[in-house]
Parts: C-alpha cells; structure tokens; sequence
C-alpha cells in the first residue's frame, strides 16, 4: 500500500462522514473506491449476462420463480 496526496472537495468528505458516520476521511475514501469498484464489477457481470435485476430478495425470486 502507498500513500498518495489529493486534493479532495473539503465539504464532499464533510458531508461523506456526516451520512456514513465513519471516524476518518481515509475510511470515507476507501469506502467510496469499495462502492464504485464494487457498481463496476457489478455493470460488467451485467453485461456479460446480459440485464436482469440484481437486487431480487429471496421472496421477490421465489414469486418470480412460480410465476414462471
């Protein structure tokens, strides 16, 4: 790991800790680069399987499934 130096909107991270209640604006940005890594896996994986609805939960599948 390395440490790298940017100049970041000061009210951006302000409002970022507010929402997420973390503690330090380290863990604000860590957490934003796991969420955009994590949407960019998921339009991939979309791509690949083509579209569908990624956030089913258990009872909307299994509707989805008897419906069928």
């Amino acid at each position: 790991m390395g440490k790298t130096t940017v100049f970041v909107d000061e009210i951006l991270i302000r409002h970022a800790l507010e929402l997420t209640h973390l503690k330090t604006k380290k863990e604000v940005i860590e957490a934003g680069l796991r969420e955009l890594v994590r949407k960019k896996n998921q339009e991939l994986l979309q791509r690949e399987l083509g579209s569908f609805d990624l956030d089913l939960s258990l009872r909307e599948l299994k509707k989805r499934r008897t419906e069928r």
